[in-house]
């Protein structure tokens, strides 16, 4: 999205922001989705916060997304955001997923390591674990 095609809808941004300070969080008072703000961009929802990145700062290139640091969705402070992959984005979250992205170890404490740990169905499994079932089923 270029400058030009944000331009017209800038004032009516301006006024749905609530700007606390510099480094304070800047609140999106529209509509909301998901927590995201949402505004009709040159004939497009667009997401409200990557408008305000692309008119303030830089274009956001193919394929990655914007960060928000402050972990605020309604938020568009520049200085808040910062561009990453989806999938860095996604891990540095508080989701399902990120939470177990981050375990080092299994729930008996033997390491998440290349070769302690094998993928089955989607997940992580432990080896030790796995051997000790098989011996426990054995007896």
């Amino acid at each position: 999205m270029t400058r030009s095609e944000i331009l017209p809808v800038w004032p009516p941004i301006m006024n749905r922001l609530s700007i606390g300070g510099f480094t304070a969080c800047w609140e999106w008072q529209g509509y909301k989705s998901r927590g995201y703000g949402i505004k009709r961009v040159a004939g497009k929802n667009r997401k409200i916060h990557r408008v305000v990145y692309e008119y303030l700062r830089d274009e956001i290139p193919e394929g990655l997304t914007l960060d928000h640091l402050c972990r605020n969705r309604a938020c568009v402070n520049p200085r808040h955001l910062e561009i990453t992959s989806n999938r860095e984005n996604i891990l540095r979250g508080e989701s399902f997923s990120a939470e177990h992205a981050r375990k080092t170890h299994c729930i008996h404490g033997h390491p998440f390591d290349e070769s302690n740990t094998y993928i089955h169905r989607g997940f992580r499994r432990c080896r030790t674990c796995r051997a000790a079932w098989f011996r426990r089923r054995r007896t």
